[in-house]
């Protein structure tokens, strides 16, 4: 009889166990398995901390980068560092059970320190619009959110959808997105923003450059002779980084220089179905 107890408590165990842990594939197809959800979450990238909190997780973050400003109750997190690097010791010492990185966007050498810490790392690095939602429903099962997730993420589908169906059909448009202008900056088809641009219409004319972020110069820009200039940043700022471009009146897009509303389409994360909106009415005007 003792025997049979013990067997039954140890198959309970066993299910308990199987039950707590939780595993998926990060972006990079490798498998993140954690004992139990997630408690303690350090997020990365901007757009990370926006995904935890669209997805209910956003109390579960402990520390976060510099500029991780959305919603606004993330401005209360601690920072561990930014875009140049992380402080180690104070990511060791809040004993995170999940760290949320951005492949493209984060120092490859302290992503990889991090590792030899033993602490387990979601990579996230999406490439296309429809990569944003999978990103938050599989952080959903690591934080035991799944509900949540999946209603953000069928939330985004759905507004992606109805844009799909506004702009399909409509005449392409050359576009030249200006990331930075000093050194001038743009992207190429990699990024996510090239895709957004897909679903609005619009062709990136640089898209066929190696480089993530391409370096290029005012003769390549005049040479491609976009359609519009598209930015993102404040606008009504006496410099916003377009002016230069009214120098060249015979330039297509001397006319057609917009400013989109800051980080909307710069982020990976829930709100870029907004920024996409943004940038499709962009386009359209120079259409």
């Amino acid at each position: 009889m003792k025997h049979i107890r013990y067997a039954a408590f140890s198959s309970l165990l066993l299910v308990h166990a199987a039950i707590a842990s939780v595993s998926v594939k990060d972006d990079r197809g490798q498998e993140i398995t954690l004992a139990k959800p997630a408690q303690r979450i350090i997020s990365l990238a901007p757009h990370a901390t926006e995904d935890l909190f669209a997805i209910g997780a956003g109390k579960l973050v402990v520390a976060a980068v510099n500029y991780s400003d959305y919603p606004p109750e993330a401005n209360k997190i601690e920072r561990i560092g930014g875009y140049n690097g992380f402080d180690l010791e104070r990511i060791r010492a809040l004993k995170p059970d999940l760290i949320v990185a951005w492949q493209s966007g984060n120092p490859a050498k302290q992503l990889a320190q991090i590792e030899t810490l033993g602490l387990p790392v979601f990579y996230t690095f999406s490439k296309k619009l429809e990569d944003v939602p999978r990103v938050m429903e599989r952080l959903g099962v690591l934080t035991a959110k799944e509900g949540e997730a999946q209603a953000a993420a069928n939330k985004y589908r759905s507004s992606l959808a109805a844009l799909e169906k506004k702009y399909a059909g409509r005449k392409p448009v050359r576009v030249f997105y200006q990331v930075w202008d000093r050194p001038l900056m743009t992207i190429n088809r990699e990024q996510i923003t090239t895709d957004a641009m897909r679903l609005c219409g619009g062709v990136n004319v640089f898209a066929d450059l190696p480089a993530l972020v391409p370096t290029i110069d005012d003769e390549a820009v005049l040479a491609a002779n976009p359609d519009v200039i598209i930015t993102s940043g404040e606008p009504g700022k006496k410099d916003n980084g377009l002016n230069r471009w009214k120098r060249w009146p015979n330039l297509k897009a001397n006319k057609h220089l917009y400013i989109l509303p800051k980080d909307l389409l710069s982020r990976m994360g829930p709100r870029l179905v907004d920024g996409t909106e943004k940038l499709c009415e962009a386009i359209d005007k120079a259409r």
